[in-house]
C-alpha cells in the first residue's frame, strides 16, 4: 500500500512539474527590433514618456544596458539578420542592405530574388539570401508547421530577416505606394493585410494628407542644449510624390503603421491562443529625419521617441488584452548603430581629411601594372572593399595571396587608411581580435578581396556622386536589450552582451532548437 501511495505521489509530482514547465513556455513571442534605438536617448528623453511604454519595459523587464555587434559596417539588414539567426554575417550571408554583383558591375538589394514576384509591389525579393535558419524557422519546425509567424517592418530586408524562411507572412511598406507588400515566396495569403491595403486606412490612400507636427508642446523637447531651432515644425508628406514614402519611413508615422497592422493580425489570426506558440516580429524606427533643421540634435528626433513610447504602450496593452502579458514573451532590441547627420562648421579645421576611392584605385592599379603588366587589375571599390579582376589574375597564373598582400602593403601607406585586411587573412590568417572582427562580417562570394579600415574623422569622397560622401565614425552606440512579460523577473544588468546571444536565449525559453548557426551561450539571467 505504501509502495502504491509513493508511486502516486511521484506521478503527481512529475505531472505538476511538467505542467509548470509547460506553463512557462510563452504562447506568443513578440520580437521588437527598433532601428537605431539609442539607450542614451531613452534616458535623455524619458521626462516626456508616459508610464505604459518604455518606462514600463525598463522598470518591469530584464534590461541589458549594452548590446554589441562584433562585425564592421552595421546597417539595418546585417544587424537584424544577426539578431534573428544568432550568427554573424560570415555565417548568415547578409553583409549589408545592398551588395555588389561584380560580374554584372551593379549594386542590388541583398534580398533581391528574380525568381519570386512581389505582392502589392513590382519589387522581387525572398528570404533565401539568409543562408542559415532563424528563430521563427526553428519554431515552425518544432511545431510541425502549426505555429503562425508574422513580420511587419518599414523595409523588406527587416521583414524578411525577422520573418525567416517559413513565415505565414512577412510584409514591408512599399517604397512607391506605401502599401503593405510581400513576396510570392510565401505561399499563404493573408486576407486581413490585403483588405487593409484596399481600405481608406491604407497608407497609400492617406499619405497625401499627412503632415508631421510636434505631438506635444515643443518646450518639452529640451534634452539638447545644441538645438538651435526649437520650432513647431511642419513636414507635409504629400508635397514630394517621388520621395514621400521614403521620407515617411524616417518619421514616427511608420511606427504607427507597423503597430496598427500588427494589432489587426494579432486579433484576426488569434495569435497566442492555440497549443503551439506563435511569433510576431515588428520593426520600428528611431533614427534621424533627413529634412530636420538641426540634424543630430533636432526637435524631430525627440518627437519620434515621444510618439514611439506611445506606440509601445498601445502595443503592450493590445498584447495584454489578447493573450495576457504572462503568456507573452516580448523582447526589444536595438540595431546598435546610428546614422549621423554630422554638420561641420565652415571655419572648423578637423583632424581628418578626404579619402578619394577613385584616386586610390588609380594609384594602386598603376603600382600593380608596374609589377604584373598593363591591365586593369582593380575592378571595383565598394563600401570600403576592393574587388580584383579574379579571372585576369587566374589567367595570368598569378599567386593571388601574394597579389593581395602586395596591394595591401601599398594601400596601408595611403593617407586616411588605418589598416588593410585581405580576404586570405580573414579566412586563413593567424588569429587576432581585429582581424576576427572583420572576418565576422565577411562572406565568401559576396564580400570584396580587401577590406579598408579608414581612420575616424576622414571623409569618403565619391567624386561621381558627391551626395553620398560620408565621414567615418567608429564610436560605440549605447544600445539596450529588454526582455518583458512571461513572468520574467525585473533586473538591470550593466554588462555588454553579444547580439548573437539573443536568438539562442529566446529559443531556449521556447524549448526549441537554437538556429543552426547560433553558437553563443544563452543569457543566464533569463532563466
Amino acid at each position: 500500500m505504501n509502495r502504491i501511495f509513493s508511486s502516486l505521489v511521484a506521478l503527481f509530482s512529475v505531472t505538476a512539474l511538467c505542467a509548470q514547465e509547460t506553463h512557462n513556455i510563452p504562447k506568443l513571442v513578440v520580437a521588437i527590433t527598433i532601428d537605431q534605438l539609442r539607450g542614451d536617448y531613452l534616458e535623455m528623453f524619458q521626462h516626456t514618456f508616459g508610464e505604459k511604454g518604455f518606462k514600463r519595459l525598463m522598470n518591469e523587464g530584464l534590461v541589458y544596458t549594452d548590446l554589441e555587434f562584433d562585425f564592421p559596417y552595421l546597417d539595418r539588414a546585417s544587424t537584424i539578420t544577426t539578431i534573428f539567426t544568432g550568427a554573424n554575417p560570415s555565417y548568415h550571408g547578409i553583409t549589408g542592405e545592398m551588395r555588389f554583383l561584380l560580374k554584372e558591375n551593379r549594386e542590388v538589394p541583398t534580398f533581391a530574388d528574380e525568381n519570386y514576384a512581389g505582392t502589392f509591389t513590382t519589387e522581387r525579393y525572398s528570404p533565401l539570401p539568409v543562408k542559415v535558419s532563424t528563430i521563427a524557422d526553428e519554431l515552425k519546425i518544432a511545431s510541425g508547421g502549426q505555429s503562425d509567424v508574422f513580420a511587419f517592418a518599414p523595409h523588406a530586408s527587416q521583414a524578411l530577416a525577422s520573418g525567416g524562411h517559413a513565415a505565414s507572412g512577412a510584409y514591408w511598406v512599399e517604397d512607391m505606394t506605401g502599401n503593405w507588400a510581400s513576396t510570392t515566396f510565401y505561399k499563404t495569403r493573408q486576407p486581413i493585410v490585403e483588405q487593409h491595403n484596399r481600405t481608406p486606412e491604407a497608407l497609400s490612400k492617406k499619405i497625401g494628407s499627412i503632415t508631421w507636427r510636434p505631438a506635444i508642446d515643443v518646450s518639452n523637447y529640451n534634452a539638447f542644449p545644441y538645438t538651435k531651432n526649437l520650432y513647431n515644425f511642419q513636414h507635409y508628406f504629400g508635397a514630394d510624390r517621388k520621395n514621400h514614402v521614403r521620407l515617411l519611413k524616417q518619421s514616427p508615422f511608420v511606427n504607427t503603421e507597423v503597430r496598427e497592422i500588427a494589432e489587426k493580425v494579432l486579433i484576426a489570426n488569434s495569435l497566442g491562443k492555440r497549443q503551439n506558440p506563435d511569433f510576431l516580429a515588428l520593426t520600428f524606427y528611431a533614427g534621424n529625419f533627413e529634412n530636420s533643421l538641426d540634424k543630430n540634435y533636432s526637435v524631430e528626433v525627440q518627437d519620434t521617441y515621444y510618439r514611439l513610447d506611445q506606440e509601445i504602450g498601445k502595443l503592450l496593452d493590445a498584447i495584454d488584452t489578447a493573450v495576457g502579458l504572462d503568456n507573452a514573451l516580448i523582447f526589444v532590441a536595438s540595431t546598435g548603430y546610428f546614422n549621423e547627420q554630422e554638420v561641420i562648421p565652415a571655419d572648423m579645421v578637423t583632424s581628418g581629411g578626404d579619402f578619394y576611392p577613385d584616386r586610390s584605385i588609380a594609384l594602386l592599379n598603376m603600382y600593380l601594372m608596374a609589377i604584373y603588366g598593363r591591365e586593369q587589375w582593380v575592378s571595383k571599390y565598394y563600401n570600403q572593399q576592393l574587388f580584383f579582376n579574379r579571372k585576369l589574375i587566374e589567367d595570368r597564373k598569378i599567386n593571388f595571396v601574394e597579389f593581395q598582400q602586395k596591394a595591401a602593403e601599398f594601400l596601408v601607406h595611403s593617407s586616411g587608411v588605418q589598416d588593410v585586411i585581405t580576404s586570405h587573412q580573414m579566412l586563413h590568417g593567424a588569429y587576432n581580435q581585429r582581424v576576427q572582427h572583420y572576418r565576422n562580417g565577411f562572406f565568401k562570394g559576396i564580400s570584396g578581396d580587401l577590406y579598408l579600415e579608414l581612420q575616424p574623422g576622414w571623409r569618403v569622397v565619391q567624386e561621381e556622386n558627391p551626395n553620398t560622401n560620408v565621414r567615418v565614425r567608429d564610436n560605440a552606440v549605447h544600445a539596450p536589450v529588454i526582455f518583458f512579460g512571461n513572468n520574467i523577473k525585473p533586473q538591470r544588468i550593466d554588462r555588454v552582451i553579444e547580439a548573437t546571444e539573443i536568438a539562442p536565449s529566446v529559443s531556449h525559453r521556447l524549448r526549441i532548437r537554437a538556429p543552426n548557426a547560433a553558437k553563443a551561450n544563452i543569457l543566464k539571467e533569463l532563466f
